[in-house]
């Protein structure tokens, strides 16, 4: 799970890949924004990932762009 460098002036997300297959999650709330490759239950799995590690995800994503919360 990562974020690129350019992604801050989108809501907070996380891009996930393996191989040649990408998603892109939005944080607030939790849910798929696209999808490139991945199979049905391997998205599942991988939203449980995301909802489970959440809060870490946030954090690290403010943290990095520099933002807070009531930023958006």
């Amino acid at each position: 799970m990562f974020f690129y460098a350019g992604d801050g002036v989108e809501p907070p997300h996380v891009h996930v890949e393996r191989e040649s297959k990408e998603a892109k999650f939005w944080l607030e709330p939790v849910r798929l924004a696209f999808n490139r490759g991945f199979g049905a239950s391997e998205l599942i799995k991988i939203s449980r990932l995301v909802e489970e590690h959440h809060d870490i995800i946030l954090k690290a994503w403010y943290d990095y762009f520099g933002r807070n919360e009531n930023d958006d």
